[in-house]
């Protein structure tokens, strides 16, 4: 006869469910365009950053997963209150859209999200304001992307991408994905 409890049979799939829902409220998996509304995003991945309203009652909310977590997800609802999608935005492609000399810092901050404050930083003698991302680059290894700004226009100067060499040995680690 086995002295196992009930739940001792059940606890991988219930440690697997709790997994898996919690990865569901993080990036939003699940939520369907259209149908989820504004509300249903909220209480599935919790308060936003960051919020924007546009003239034409649409809506954008910032969910930064850093500096851990090397995501931020760019939720855009319609105007009606729904769905409209839901974009990881840590990658080359919206790093792409950065254009030094013309973008400022919140069209940045509309494109990538906020920053990870601990690591902004000011250069006096420069007059430069440095924003800094964490996300997994092309090899699926930990990376840093950062925006230089011009402190006084808050116009873009450059951006550059570097891994982040915080594994063992002194090597950027691999994503886990």
């Amino acid at each position: 006869m086995s002295t196992r409890s009930p739940i001792g049979r059940f606890a991988p799939t219930l440690f697997l469910a709790v997994l898996l829902s919690a990865c569901a409220g993080y990036s939003g998996y699940g939520l369907k365009p259209g149908v989820a509304t504004v509300s249903d995003v909220i209480a599935t991945m919790g308060t936003p950053a960051m919020r924007w309203l546009d003239a034409d009652g649409s809506e954008q909310l910032a969910y930064p997963r850093g500096p851990s977590g090397p995501q931020t997800f760019m939720v855009f609802i319609a105007p009606d209150g729904r769905l409209r999608r839901i974009e990881q935005v840590l990658d080359m492609e919206h790093f792409a859209r950065i254009e030094p000399g013309k973008s400022d810092r919140e069209s940045v901050l509309r494109l990538l999200g906020p920053p990870v404050p601990q690591w902004t930083e000011y250069f006096r003698a420069r007059n430069e304001l440095v924003w800094e991302w964490q996300f997994c680059d092309s090899w699926n290894q930990l990376a840093r992307f950062d925006v230089l700004f011009d402190a006084g226009t808050g116009i873009v100067r450059t951006s550059y991408q570097r891994q982040a060499l915080m594994g063992w040995n002194g090597v950027a680690p691999f994503c886990g994905h």
